[in-house]
């Protein structure tokens, strides 16, 4: 990964490489690999991911289709 520092200006670039880091999920990953986990956690944990993607794609489905309204909108004071 790579990130080009401009003007020398090292505090955007930290926020560009935040930003690419955590779009890749390495910060999950790093997390994770922190401790070992069981395989059998890890069977659980790799199941209840699959089943949240799988109601996320069915939920932008039906949102997509007027089934269901969209996203709820953010209270705003």
């Amino acid at each position: 990964m790579q990130v080009l520092v401009r003007d020398n200006n090292v505090d955007q670039a930290l926020r560009v490489l935040k930003k690419k880091m955590q779009r890749e999920d390495l910060f999950r990953e790093m997390k994770e690999r922190r401790a070992y986990e069981k395989p059998s956690e890890r069977r659980v944990r790799e199941k209840a991911q699959a089943i949240s993607r799988q109601r996320k794609a069915v939920r932008k489905k039906l949102q997509r289709e007027g089934l269901i309204s969209g996203p709820r909108p953010t209270a705003t004071r």
